[in-house]
């Protein structure tokens, strides 16, 4: 007898998502398909309520109430009939957002789970489904049985179409392989090792007859040992404590005998066979199994000790195959922030970590903007402003404070440059939120200009550009397009850019030259636009080249950043999207210069992009996304990629020499780009 909640009991009304009276509904529906063997019209009345039971991922406690009454009901339709039905329970089941069980509502959705273990199973053996709606009824039935690899439901939604994304068990990061899905016709890594015999299920349960049925399949050249694995936990009842890689060789095994049509049946499963492997967590740098990766709380995860092959983001981006054992002899890629301490993957220490002062944890406000201050015979220092409107000077070597932070900025600060004169004075501008900007003597703390302007949209980037007449200019843009050219000794605006009027989100100095500049920048339709500032009319071409039209499409490379990179005797532009791409073009031509950094999980969304040259000659270019906790530091010439995991969101980059300047949303720290 299924102990379920009666439908005309009062503790309906208490129950979230549907009513006894939808229940009592849906049950006459399916009761008549039942008896009939024809009609569909409970589908669309199911469709509508479980919409209900669970929201955007969100399960409702109705939901336990209601299953045992569908759940029975479903039972009794002829099998072929009640695919959709237990998948979608089973996507109920799994669902990461879902409440605890109401005590008094626990035994009846107990006894609906193991029926619907019974029932599903019998409609997997008796009904053709197509392969990836067979391999979401294999995982239902897991998940009815009780083992946590039915959680991989929600992993394997649409894998073909979005790829595979790993949650790693160790550090909790994500790790995507975008073509993880390719048939591998034979298998390059052996079967999962059952190193002791699975305890056999106790109780009734009906998998013995999957287990026969693996016994009619065969996947081609060197699949047998595991379908036999698959058989071997399908005749033990799937118990809990069987691995993760076991259980998915039985999913694949039954996808390969009843999905359908059999040759793309065939393909899927041997594809779905590469889950039984291992991969390697980016961020960590730990070797785990597959099947950890697919559920939120994998039972009894461990690392993996001992070289295997593994999967692994190389670069962040697309998946390889490669031996671990090969990697242990590379040079550390992957970092961490500890406190203070950068720590290699290894665990050793690569440098340290400082805070500027008035900057530490649970300290007044975060950062938007940075830049380097270069000051003649002296070391640079490093300004910052943020949501207090104040604008803050540190040494880069000490991380202090130089001065009292520069006052009188009446919004956020969104912008920051530096402008060297031709008379040997540095000052510093500011554009804020409300479209004001402001100039001052770093050095001296006094304003040159107080704060004017009121740009609708805000000033969200400035730059310096110098021309060959000898004039150094303030550029500055907005989103609603309104690109000026500033005299910074007047404060007249001298000039425009953009006569499209393109809204603009990015804007950088590109110099060509000792006493010539280009500005590129990136407008919200991810067009690239590359600028004369010494031209005066601004639809004049001057020496601009615009990038290459032909790479950029190619590339597929919607431009959301630029910024300017010291290259050998040179700077080039880089260009960075919300995929985590960054390209380096050369404006002399507007060529792309090599390969570029390619799609990337960690650092993927709004981009930000620095780059400096070291004290040996190479070049180096840092990026991560705003917000994020990711960075990449990429080395063009050599290709070598190094990832940065910090324990605080990012919000802009600079470079002072060798050290790279984070500001973050409490503050400013300082971390060595090369080995201390």
């Amino acid at each position: 007898m299924n102990p379920k909640l009666p439908l005309h009991s009062p503790r309906w009304r208490d129950l979230d998502g549907v009513t006894a009276e939808e229940v009592k509904a849906l049950l006459e529906q399916m009761a008549s398909t039942a008896a009939t063997g024809t009609g569909d019209e409970w589908r669309q009345a199911w469709t509508y309520m479980t919409d209900s039971l669970m929201d955007v991922g969100t399960v409702s406690n109705g939901a336990y109430a209601a299953l045992p009454h569908l759940a029975e009901a479903a039972a009794a339709l002829p099998p072929g009939q009640s695919v959709d039905f237990w998948v979608d329970m089973g996507f109920i089941v799994t669902a990461e957002d879902r409440p605890p069980v109401p005590a008094d509502l626990e035994a009846g959705f107990s006894v609906a789970l193991h029926l619907a273990e019974r029932a599903a199973t019998r409609s997997l053996l008796a009904a053709n489904a197509p392969a990836p709606v067979c391999a979401h009824l294999v995982l239902s039935c897991v998940a009815f049985a009780g083992h946590h690899t039915g959680e991989a439901l929600w992993r394997l939604l649409d894998p073909k179409a979005g790829g595979l994304l790993l949650l790693c068990p160790g550090c909790g990061s994500d790790t995507e392989f975008p073509d993880f899905f390719v048939d591998p016709v034979c298998p390059p890594f052996e079967a999962p090792q059952l190193l002791e015999p699975l305890p056999v299920r106790q109780g009734e349960h009906p998998w013995g007859e999957v287990a026969a049925t693996l016994r009619e399949v065969a996947l081609g050249e060197g699949w047998e040992p595991f379908l036999r694995v698959a058989r071997q936990v399908a005749e033990t009842g799937i118990p809990s404590g069987a691995p993760g890689q076991a259980v998915l060789c039985l999913v694949a095994g039954m996808v390969a005998v009843k999905g359908t049509p059999q040759p793309a049946a065939q393909e899927w499963a041997r594809e779905l066979m590469m889950l039984t492997g291992y991969f390697r967590c980016w961020d960590c740098e730990r070797t785990w199994t597959i099947a950890d990766g697919l559920t939120e709380t994998p039972d009894g995860a461990r690392p993996r000790n001992h070289p295997t092959a593994t999967w692994t983001a190389s670069d962040g981006s697309a998946a390889t195959f490669e031996p671990a054992a090969d990697r242990t002899r590379e040079v550390a890629t992957r970092f961490r922030q500890d406190g203070s301490a950068l720590l290699a993957g290894d665990g050793t220490s690569w440098g340290r970590i400082s805070v500027f002062s008035d900057s530490e944890p649970g300290g007044p406000r975060g950062v938007d903007a940075l830049t380097v201050v270069p000051r003649p015979g002296q070391p640079p220092l490093v300004a910052g402003g943020g949501d207090r409107g104040v604008v803050s000077l540190w040494g880069v070597a000490d991380g202090r404070l130089v001065q009292e932070p520069l006052p009188g900025h009446p919004d956020r600060i969104r912008s920051m440059t530096a402008l060297p004169l031709p008379d040997g004075r540095i000052l510093l501008a500011s554009g804020g939120d409300t479209g004001t900007i402001a100039l001052w003597n770093p050095l001296t703390r006094q304003p040159v200009r107080e704060p004017v302007g009121n740009w609708t949209g805000g000033v969200t980037g400035m730059c310096t550009a110098t021309v060959p007449d000898g004039r150094t200019l303030l550029v500055t843009a907005t989103p609603r397009g309104a690109v000026r050219l500033w005299d910074p000794l007047t404060g007249e605006s001298v000039g425009r850019l953009n006569p499209y009027g393109s809204p603009i989100q990015s804007i950088a100095a590109v110099p060509i030259s000792a006493d010539h500049t280009l500005i590129a920048a990136a407008d919200s339709g991810g067009r690239v636009h590359v600028w004369d500032p010494a031209v005066k009319d601004p639809w004049e071409r001057g020496v601009a080249v615009q990038l290459n039209a032909h790479a950029l499409r190619d590339a597929d490379h919607r431009v959301a950043t630029v910024a300017a990179v010291p290259a050998h005797h040179r700077t080039v532009l880089a260009t960075g999207d919300n995929r985590g791409v960054v390209m380096l073009w050369d404006l002399a031509t507007g060529a792309p210069i090599g390969d570029g950094l390619p799609v990337s999980t960690g650092t993927a969304g709004p981009s930000v992009i620095t780059g400096t040259t070291l004290p040996d000659g190479r070049t180096v270019l840092v990026t991560g996304s705003k917000s994020s906790r990711r960075l990449r530091i990429w080395e063009p010439e050599t290709g070598g990629v190094q990832h940065i995991a910090l324990e605080v969101a990012l919000t802009c980059l600079a470079t002072a020499g060798p050290e790279l300047i984070v500001g973050h949303d409490r503050g400013v720290l300082k971390l060595p780009l090369a080995r201390n």
